[in-house]
């Protein structure tokens, strides 16, 4: 849990987008493990396994009838002070951007985006972890930069319409 548990919590953050569910759900992936871990096989990582994991709990919680229902929004917190406030603003309204693009996607897009990108997982792991085939892995990493490509286009364009107005 020391090693993969920021991880784990990250990953039920961005696939719920909640506080409290991602510390429930984080709860409940490493017990799933610790109960199930005679069932590790080996065949892909460790870390690969209990982000398989999560994402289940995760897609179990948002598939709750109370959840689909009631949709309880969590403001963005974000701490730290910098010599330069005006830079620190800059880098957390990109990263912001960044982040609010990737949300926009659907899950599909976002799982694979976040657990190559951010997780650093190769293509065989988010594989596993998800339980799709490789190829699809594949696909959808590529739609994904696509849809990305696509929307960082629609905002360029829409910010050279406000600045020639």
């Amino acid at each position: 849990m020391s090693q993969y548990g920021e991880d784990v919590w990250n990953f039920a953050y961005f696939l719920t987008r909640q506080r409290e569910a991602a510390d429930d759900i984080a709860q409940d992936a490493f017990l799933a493990a610790y109960n199930s871990l005679y069932s590790f096989r080996g065949e892909a990582s460790v870390k690969s396994w209990l982000l398989g994991i999560t994402r289940y709990k995760a897609l179990g919680y948002l598939r709750n009838a109370f959840v689909r229902r009631v949709v309880l929004m969590g403001s963005f917190r974000e701490d730290g002070a910098s010599a330069s406030a005006e830079q620190v603003a800059f880098e957390r309204m990109a990263s912001r951007e960044v982040w609010d693009t990737v949300l926009e996607l659907p899950r599909k897009y976002r799982e694979v985006l976040l657990l190559a990108y951010h997780f650093g997982l190769k293509t065989e792991e988010i594989a596993a972890a998800l339980g799709l085939p490789e190829g699809t892995v594949k696909s959808r990493l590529s739609r994904a930069r696509k849809k990305m490509s696509e929307c960082w286009s629609r905002r360029e364009d829409g910010r050279h319409e406000y600045e020639q107005a």
